[in-house]
């Protein structure tokens, strides 16, 4: 079948832009996190049930696999296909507490730490607790029967299950939670209820299988599917429910569940402990498990190594002997009278163990918060260290506790074996789960053969000698189902290929996940790694990017960007299929360099910091000729009559709207962008006008801080609908004289630009020019740095305060001894004290841009507001609003998608004022939700009168 008449067939199911079949967007999907890749014919985004079951009929008339996919964070490629792709993380987003917190509704798409978002208000969260809830979805959570770092198998999604709504690949849709659900179930699968009750009798005749199935599942274990479930249950649909977690999308689609929460302990005490070798770490498992530690950590030294330079991580990592391992430890209790109690037990646990170090444990949440952020981030940040061309692998097994401490170093001795002398071990051991990482190069068949030799040694090692799990919590998927009757028997395989033809009779349903004939299905279809360049060549496409990224919604992501360019790479590497190759080509800057936003958040989610940004800025440097780099420089020494300009054309756009209306100054636009290209600007009705051309004024004399408007307070003015009163940096002035700190602001600021808008679009030239004269002038105004730079936009603080290595070697030497403040911490730390708030503003709420998040400056930004209003909301989904300075103008559609589930948060009315910190944003902003967006400073102002 051609790919336009697959396109044209599944356009009859879902509307055609909904159906991805250009070879960009299936080469973005043809990846998850784990180390196999398989392309897909098309990605198909149902919203509805009647169009998954119209799928499943597709499916089986035109005998093409079907896999649904979620974050796509899977790492043993669960989440890929060679058939149709069908992509839930965009239309399958609800989340509703129900029952008071004790039950939670979540539909396949929503983010696990968004459904613990919604329960924090009732101290509940859902069991699961994935190092990866940040960014994976339920859809995963549910198919995988995750676990983590706390959950042990009582609270797993097993455990914690309430009720499903699921679609049978026959389209037989059913909800557990309906009063007769198993005898509708009866009724409309006869056949499958049936067999179903003759698989449990079978496992029942057989004690010793029963047995085995009862022992195995008291510890961790996703290897096969849940054949406790055919022991637990004794109803046909609950039976069935139950083999669906776990399943990993290969019986049914899972449309909705609904979960049963747990408490979540607000009083933690954690520590991390530090032991001479790995045998002594897990020989204090037991102990501090039985002392009452509800999270252990476990971390070996080259782990430990390969995070030791991350910011806040202790100095001591880096003193540690060769051997050394750590356990992070976690105590926790519900109420605060506890935490004594909490302190007792750990020092009592610690008494007596063999640390290298005494213990430190605190009850400080960002301390807390760093000590785990370093744990969660082992696996990425190993991937990130490791060299260009390698692939990297991380498997998760299970081990009984009372012989953790052996089979941990055996697991060492293999990598010694095997040449993976950077491998790692970490994991959650107070279960026995032991996750290791190991980055072999699969550039030929020697080397792919040579770690298909590790894994049949590992596979030995655990099962034979150890009688563990071979997977404990990221699913069977192709990297262990070649040995699920290693684990299971032949027995225990019978009755999971039994099952797979029962429910899914034509097999069509994510195949090779599992259940797989092929003995070499874990070393097939593995990913091809070249190098790019080194701003992402050490990105191992986790995907824990993706819920930052503006344009996720629109075009691509940062890991889909990385996925597509290296692509790329390899075609032109290989001088593989031009065709396919021109077609990227084509695709490629729309897709991924014109609505890539550069905001950065993506390296603030990233675990090894990886900012795509950076290739975009390197991809658009490329395309400008030198000639256009000249002409930007020389916009940039010319910087006031480009201010002029703007100025000129705000106001000039609003005497032709009032003349002839806002359509007439669009057509207007709409013309020149065809004759200058897509870049000129598109007018738009909230188009601000002008501001004032001269700032108010100030003088040097008495003044304690130099105020820098942007060139984009200079420029914009209020918005349409704004009240016609003082302008921001009025504000700013009077808020300051206010508070007895009165600011400067230099004749000379006309003119002056931080460079951001040269760097974001590639103009290096015009950067160097533009950033290296403000930096000058920022020495000269501050008297040498006795006097600190005031920023009014955050985008350019944020510019400025990470500018360094792009100076003048005698610029950074000035750089070094200036103080560069965001107005934010400014107002915060100086202004804020001196004054006296006479009316609180009611309800507001606050837009943190991306260059406040990026400065932590966000839990400031959040004080000011409550010191000056009764109520401050910042959305769930307050992110890039995809405005990135101009792009707003010129690309619409990026911030229509970036802005629009954090503006359906903001109810019309429901507010007494909306803030932000950047002109831009609070243009894109207001034209999201309708609701007027300003500076912050107006809060202030306000308030203090």
């Amino acid at each position: 079948m051609t790919t336009n008449t697959l396109t044209d067939l599944l356009a009859r199911i879902v509307e055609r832009e909904r159906v991805l079949t250009r070879p960009i967007d299936r080469i973005a999907y043809a990846s998850d996190a784990s180390f196999y890749r398989l392309i897909p014919q098309a990605v198909v985004q149902p919203r509805t049930v009647a169009e998954i079951q119209a799928l499943f009929r597709f499916s089986h008339e035109h005998r093409i696999p079907l896999t649904f996919r979620a974050a796509g964070t899977s790492l043993s490629g669960q989440a890929i296909t060679d058939g149709i792709l069908v992509e839930v993380a965009r239309y399958w987003r609800q989340v509703t507490v129900e029952d008071g917190g004790n039950t939670v509704r979540v539909q396949p798409g929503v983010i696990g730490g968004h459904v613990n978002h919604a329960l924090k208000p009732y101290r509940r969260k859902i069991g699961p607790d994935p190092a990866s809830i940040n960014t994976c979805m339920m859809g995963g959570i549910l198919a995988n029967n995750s676990s983590g770092m706390c959950c042990g198998v009582s609270q797993n999604a097993y455990h914690t299950l309430d009720s499903l709504t699921f679609v049978l690949p026959s389209g037989t849709t059913i909800d557990t939670a309906h009063p007769r659900a198993d005898q509708i179930f009866r009724e409309r699968e006869s056949r499958m209820a049936q067999g179903l009750l003759e698989l449990k009798h079978e496992i029942e005749a057989q004690p010793a299988l029963a047995a085995r199935i009862r022992s195995k599942y008291r510890m961790k274990n996703t290897t096969g599917y849940s054949l406790n479930a055919f022991l637990d249950y004794d109803r046909p649909v609950e039976i069935l429910r139950h083999l669906l977690i776990g399943s990993e999308g290969t019986l049914a689609f899972i449309a909705e569940a609904v979960l049963n929460t747990v408490p979540d302990l607000p009083v933690k005490y954690t520590g991390l402990l530090l032991f001479p070798d790995l045998h002594a770490a897990c020989a204090a498992i037991v102990p501090l498990r039985d002392a009452g530690a509800m999270a252990l950590e476990l971390m070996d030294r080259p782990s430990l190594r390969s995070v030791e330079d991350q910011p806040g991580v202790p100095p001591s990592i880096k003193t540690l002997p060769e051997g050394a391992a750590g356990i992070l430890a976690e105590f926790q209790a519900e109420d605060e009278k506890e935490r004594p109690t909490l302190e007792i037990q750990a020092r009592a646990a610690v008494r007596g163990l063999q640390l290298v170090e005494p213990a430190r444990f605190t009850h400080h949440p960002a301390e807390q918060a760093l000590l785990w952020k370093i744990r969660q981030g082992l696996f990425p940040s190993v991937g990130a260290v490791r060299e260009s061309r390698t692939t990297v692998i991380i498997e998760d097994v299970a081990f009984p506790i009372d012989r953790l401490a052996d089979a941990a170093v055996d697991l060492t001795g293999l990598f010694r074996k095997y040449g993976y002398d950077n491998a790692i071990i970490f994991g959650h051991a107070k279960d026995g789960n032991l996750h290791f990482v190991i980055t072999p190069p699969f550039n030929d068949r020697a080397a792919i053969d040579h770690y298909a030799r590790f894994i049949d040694d590992m596979v030995r090692l655990v099962v034979e000698r150890y009688d563990g799990a071979l997977k404990a919590e990221h699913g069977t998927g192709r990297n262990m189902a070649p040995f699920v009757e290693v684990e299971w028997g032949a027995a225990g395989l019978a009755i999971m290929k039994r099952l797979k033809a029962l429910v899914d009779p034509e097999g069509l349903l994510n195949p090779g996940v599992i259940i797989n004939p092929d003995p070499q299905a874990h070393v097939t279809h593995v990913k091809p790694m070249p190098a790019v360049e080194e701003e992402v060549d050490k990105c191992i496409e986790c995907g824990m990017c993706e819920p930052k990224c503006p344009s996720r919604d629109l075009t691509l992501t940062p890991r889909q960007r990385i996925v597509v360019r290296r692509e790329m790479a390899r075609l032109t590497e290989s001088q593989g299929d031009g065709q396919l190759l021109a077609a990227l080509e084509a695709d490629f800057p729309y897709m991924a360099l014109d609505t890539c936003a550069v905001d950065g958040l993506c390296a603030t989610a990233c675990p090894v910091g990886i900012d795509t940004g950076q290739l975009t800025k390197r991809f658009r440097r490329l395309r400008h000729s030198p000639a256009a780099q000249t002409r930007a420089r020389r916009l940039a020494e010319n910087f006031s009559l480009l201010e002029g300009m703007a100025r000129f054309g705000l106001r000039t756009g609003h005497v032709i709207q009032s003349l002839l209306g806002a359509g007439a100054m669009t057509g207007v636009t709409r013309a020149l962008r065809a004759v200058a290209g897509k870049s000129f600007p598109q007018w738009s009705p909230d188009m601000p006008r002008p501001s004032r051309a001269r700032p108010p004024a100030t003088t040097l004399a008495g003044a304690q801080a130099v105020y820098f408007p942007s060139c984009i307070s200079r420029v914009m003015g209020h918005l349409p609908g704004e009240p016609d009163e003082m302008t921001q940096m009025e504000a700013f002035v009077t808020v300051a004289s206010r508070a007895g700190f009165p600011l400067w602001i230099p004749e000379e600021v006309a003119g002056t630009c931080c460079g951001l808008p040269f760097s974001s679009k590639g103009y290096d030239q015009g950067y160097q020019v533009a950033l290296n004269r403000a930096i000058a002038r920022f020495w000269q105004w501050s008297e040498h740095g006795r006097l600190p730079v005031v920023v009014d936009t955050s985008p350019c603080t944020f510019s400025l305060v990470t500018s360094r290595p792009h100076l003048t070697p005698e610029n950074q030497r000035k750089f070094d001894q200036v103080r560069i403040l965001d107005s934010i911490a400014f107002v915060q730390a100086e202004l804020l004290p001196r004054l006296t708030v006479t009316q609180k503003l009611g309800s507001v709420a606050l837009h943190p841009v991306c260059s406040v998040v990026r400065l932590n400056l966000t839990p400031t930004f959040e004080a000011i507001a409550r010191a000056c209003s009764q109520e401050v909301i910042v959305p769930l989904h307050a992110g890039c609003c995809g405005f990135a300075g101009d792009q707003g103008f010129v690309f619409p559609e990026l911030t229509a998608s970036a802005t629009r589930r954090e503006a359906a948060e903001i109810e019309p009315g429901r507010h007494n004022g909306h803030f932000s910190s950047s002109r831009t944003c609070e243009i894109a902003m207001t034209r999201a939700t309708d609701c007027l967006y300003r500076s912050y400073i107006y809060l202030v102002e306000h308030a203090t009168r």
